[in-house]
């Protein structure tokens, strides 16, 4: 690629993030957050405008960008979309790299990117960001089980209904048994913030799970179409996880992906089998 392309893409780069850090600071209700997110936007713009004096070009954000970002901090929290973005733009980092002694001034926009993701970021103050594990445990749990449980109905009921409703009753009853075991864990361990909070984002994050996978039972009257679509379910579950963990503690996707996909999914035939023999065993027509 040209030098001159390189930098009208460097030039997009900083403008694209310019606008998150800008949006994000407008939504933020924390003082420190918003304070951190405008200097870090400053910073963005001044190297936008240093780019642009290279290209004479006016350029507008990725919008897409802008609006997948500010979803996920939505979504996840704002720690994460902003871990999210820096780990998306770090190709980016690594061609400026090749710029220095080309560009002037290159190393001060190189050092200026460094102290935004070392620096001000670990300045952010975000309450979800403390209960991850917590989070984590609740929708890893939920997925695994529930998965397992509604293709097992599936076989032995035969019916969408009964199987909503049983989907239903077992993930409530597992999500306040998950919650009553987070407390009790982080009420032993002398480094726990607050053991309430973390029963609750594990329960929370085990419902959601489970509303999000019992779903197809409630639209489609044929299991098996409805069970077409809780594997659906659970791909998108376990995608979304996937990319989650892959940020937060810095590990490949793929092969969180390739993991939690073997586990969900062998869990599930392991039920499927189950609850064949179970119906056959047992005779029963519902």
């Amino acid at each position: 690629m040209h030098k001159e392309k390189y930098l009208i893409q460097f030039q997009k780069n900083e403008i694209t993030e310019y606008y998150v850090y800008k949006k994000l600071a407008s939504f933020s209700k924390n003082k420190t957050n918003k304070n951190v997110l405008i200097k870090i936007a400053d910073d963005e713009l001044k190297h936008y405008y240093y780019f642009k004096k290279y290209t004479n070009k006016e350029l507008r954000p990725n919008i897409f960008k802008v609006w997948w970002y500010t979803f996920l901090s939505f979504l996840f929290g704002l720690t994460f979309a902003l871990n999210a973005m820096e780990k998306g733009e770090e190709s980016a980092q690594k061609k400026y790299k090749e710029f220095v002694g080309k560009v002037p001034e290159i190393n001060k926009i190189i050092n200026d990117e460094n102290v935004h993701e070392k620096e001000l970021l670990s300045l952010i103050d975000e309450e979800k960001i403390n209960y991850i594990s917590s989070m984590v445990l609740g929708l890893n749990d939920a997925l695994v089980e529930l998965t397992g449980t509604l293709a097992g109905l599936t076989f032995a009921f035969q019916n969408s209904r009964m199987v909503a409703l049983s989907g239903i009753i077992t993930g409530i009853a597992a999500s306040l048994s998950m919650s009553a075991s987070e407390y009790l864990s982080q009420k032993a361990d002398k480094n726990s913030q607050n053991p309430l909070k973390a029963a609750i984002y594990t329960g929370i994050a085990y419902v959601l799970t489970v509303i999000f996978l019992v779903i197809p039972y409630l639209v489609f009257s044929k299991p098996i179409i409805s069970l077409s679509f809780l594997i659906i379910n659970a791909i998108v579950v376990i995608l979304l996880f996937s990319y989650f963990v892959s940020v937060v503690q810095e590990k490949t996707f793929k092969q969180y992906f390739l993991e939690m996909f073997l586990i969900s999914f062998g869990v599930m035939i392991v039920s499927f089998i189950i609850g064949i023999i179970a119906k056959r065993l047992f005779n029963i027509e519902i």
